[in-house]
């Protein structure tokens, strides 16, 4: 399950359970038409919560963010303590123009990405 919520230039993202190719459409959904408006966009990823993905989740966000909208973004923090997510966020710093950084503390990374 997926909560989206939006505001003038920041989208952020909860990830509950599983991530499923459902969720995913419906967030790349919502950016396409945000990245519409003026201005940078900033993303924040909640995935505390975050059981797992489905392997097409993983082949999405890889043309999504890697081919298609690699100098959308400003800044994306992701919250998360697991250390596969960790290494995968840092995997994406590598193909994306944006400031990318993880935090375990929400409040850190909402204040950091509002900054």
């Amino acid at each position: 399950m997926i909560t989206i919520e939006q505001t003038e230039n920041l989208v952020n993202v909860a990830v509950l359970g599983e991530f499923t190719i459902a969720d995913f459409k419906t967030f790349e959904e919502q950016l396409l038409y945000k990245l519409k408006s003026p201005g940078e966009l900033d993303l924040l990823f909640d995935l505390r919560a975050m059981v797992s993905y489905t392997i097409d989740v993983a082949w999405e966000e890889l043309k999504f963010f890697r081919r298609e909208h690699n100098h959308d973004f400003s800044k994306i923090a992701v919250v998360t303590d697991d250390q596969w997510l960790t290494w995968q966020t840092w995997l994406t710093r590598l193909f994306v123009d944006a400031d990318i950084r993880v935090f375990t503390d929400y409040s850190e990374a909402r204040a950091w990405v509002q900054a």
